[in-house]
């Protein structure tokens, strides 16, 4: 059943728009990402105008991750002061992005920043958590020495303004997750994504959070930012299309209740390898549409 989205102008099958949000509210419930880095993408694959998808991609993640927190939060799993502070920090990230956008638009260039954001950023994340997670699947007799690697001091810990805390067993500078909140946030704000794809990471690799927590934590720091984004996004750029973004988030809604309960399952190695793995499936297909000879190369000019 064909429906029509009024502001990327064109016709979209519901079954295929509700399918494909239940399907990215599953990864959120089961990785603590938001999903708009596959979800964005996927949406330009099938004709959605970028500026478009990624304004109101950020709208859909806001409902998949209040449904994926719900359910981390019946557990225990999510640290709310640590989600806190890297909420200010998303807060301004988020606020400089959307202004960011909208100068990139001006200038006619939007479109190859938001694929050429997503290539670079999926590449790097998803190539070495894909690493990393290898090593630790080989690694686990030696468990108790990799964890005492991951707390090892180094400069990071001899950063001011250090708090507490206790959920994730912590004592760091609070400058860390602010700033990881502000790289996201901008991100959030350019390439659509709720920042979990690098937020995941961060929060276990450099702040050496326990991965049982970062993914409440980071979806709790998600529902906000992308709050934010979406506002701004549809009031200074007019690109969010509200009648898709209730159709995807229907979806997302009811797959993040599905997704937390299969990521208890799954042992935190094993989580981060399969979003691993997405990440960089998702990249390729991305790359290889920025470099592949359109086949219509010649169609604007035809008319002479």
């Amino acid at each position: 059943m064909q429906i029509y989205l009024p502001i990327a102008e064109l016709s979209v099958d519901v079954f295929l728009l509700l399918g494909l949000g239940g399907a990215i509210g599953f990864l959120s419930g089961l990785f603590g990402v938001g999903g708009g880095f596959l979800m964005t993408p996927i949406l330009i694959f099938i004709g959605i105008p970028p500026p478009v998808a990624v304004g109101t991609e950020a709208n859909q993640i806001v409902a998949s991750s209040v449904s994926g927190v719900l359910a981390h939060w019946r557990r225990g799993n999510v640290d709310f002061k640590m989600g806190g502070i890297l909420l200010l920090g998303g807060l301004l990230g988020s606020t400089l992005g959307v202004w960011l956008f909208a100068v990139l638009r001006q200038l006619g260039q939007i479109d190859l920043v938001i694929k050429l954001c997503y290539v670079t950023f999926l590449g790097i994340i998803g190539g070495l958590m894909f690493v990393e997670s290898l090593r630790a699947l080989g690694r686990r007799r030696r468990a108790t020495a990799a964890r005492d690697k991951m707390h090892k001091h180094t400069w990071i810990h001899g950063l001011p303004l250090k708090m507490r805390f206790r959920r994730s067993k912590l004592y760091i500078s609070a400058l860390l997750p602010a700033g990881v909140g502000v790289l996201v946030g901008v991100l959030s704000a350019i390439m659509g994504v709720g920042g979990g794809f690098i937020m995941v990471p961060a929060m276990i690799y450099l702040l050496g959070m326990p991965t049982a927590v970062v993914v409440g934590t980071s979806l709790f720091q998600i529902i906000f930012v992308t709050a934010n984004v979406t506002f701004l996004q549809a009031y200074a750029n007019q690109t969010v299309d509200v009648v898709l973004a209730v159709i995807l988030l229907t979806g997302a809604v009811i797959g993040a209740q599905f997704g937390a309960r299969a990521g208890a399952k799954l042992r935190g190695e094993q989580l981060r390898i399969l979003l691993a793995l997405m990440v960089l499936v998702v990249c390729g297909k991305l790359l290889y549409d920025l470099t592949v000879t359109p086949a219509d190369l010649y169609s604007i000019g035809g008319g002479e």
